[in-house]
Parts: structure tokens; sequence; C-alpha cells
């Protein structure tokens, strides 16, 4: 009944969820999918003084703006290369500097909110990674886990490594806070 748990649903769309005792008690969703986590793309967070500039700048109407921030922003937008974590990953592997910018700021969106909700459930007992990227990407679950030991968070690199769209446990054996890969 007290069970804390993070889920990190991450694919091209994303969303993090805090759940206490079988129940969601905050989603990174707000009035629309646009709030909270960098998508492919999404925004994600964003200051609304941002897009009041943006649009005056740039004599956006409010359509224009919408589809700035919700089909032409996220992966797609920050990289300049394409919404798929995939090809980022490529880009970035290949030495494109804004591929690995922008995957930064991806998994940087993710550790602020596991921390965040980590704060709000008073603890966390299990760290969830599911869809497609957080089911198929060591690497992004492993950047999303950085530094967070502070929590209890713990990936065990070569669990981390043979996880790839299987229901596997990641977490390092002794850490606090266990840590799953579930489609």
């Amino acid at each position: 009944a007290e069970l804390r748990i993070i889920t990190c649903h991450l694919g091209n769309g994303c969303s993090i969820d805090a759940v206490k005792g079988g129940w969601a008690v905050d989603t990174s969703m707000g009035f629309t999918p646009l709030e909270g986590l960098i998508m492919g793309t999404r925004t994600g967070d964003i200051d609304p003084a941002a897009v009041l500039y943006i649009m005056k700048s740039e004599g956006m109407s409010a359509e224009e703006a919408d589809t700035l921030l919700n089909k032409k922003s996220g992966l797609l937008g920050f990289s300049g290369i394409s919404s798929d974590m995939r090809e980022v990953m490529d880009a970035a592997d290949s030495g494109n500097e804004r591929a690995r910018t922008a995957i930064d700021m991806y998994c940087y969106r993710i550790r602020k909110y596991i921390s965040a909700y980590t704060g709000i459930l008073g603890g966390l007992d299990a760290l969830v990674f599911t869809a497609g990227v957080g089911e198929h990407s060591p690497v992004i679950r492993e950047k999303s886990c950085e530094d967070l030991s502070v929590l209890g968070i713990e990936i065990d690199s070569a669990l981390n490594g043979q996880a790839v769209g299987g229901e596997v446990e990641i977490g390092k054996q002794g850490a606090s806070v266990r840590v799953f890969v579930i489609p």
C-alpha cells in the first residue's frame, strides 16, 4: 500500500509519473502533453515568456507557435537532425555536437523529474523505464540515472547493456532503489 514508484515512459512522446500505493499522485504532463519532458517534437517545459518573445520577434500567429512547440521542437529542434532518438544518437556518435547536446538536455530533464518526484513521494522504492526509448536504449537509461546515487538509484552497467526490449531488473544489487525495464 505504500510502494513508491516512478515510471519513465520514454518514446517519441514522454511522460514521468509518481505513483504511491498504486495511485498516480503526479505526472509530467499538464493540460496537454506539451508540458514536462523533452519529446521527439515537443518542447517540454518552457518559460511562457519565451513563447511570447518568439511569437513577437518572428511575427508568428498562435497557430504557427502551436506548430513550432508541438511539431518542430524537442529532439528534432534541438538536434536539427530528427525526432527519432536512434538517429539523434547515431549523429551524436558521429561527433554532431547539437545531437549530443539534445541527448544531454533530454536526460537532464528526466533526472530533474526523477529527483523532484522522489521528494514528492518521500523516497523511492522502484524506478521503471518503458516505451521505445526506455525499453531499447541502455545509453539513455544510464545517462538518465547519472548522479542519482544520492537518491539510492544505481544502475548495473552490464545488466543495463543486456536489457533491450525485455522485462529486466537493471539496478545494482544492494542499492536502495530497484530499477527495472518493463515493456
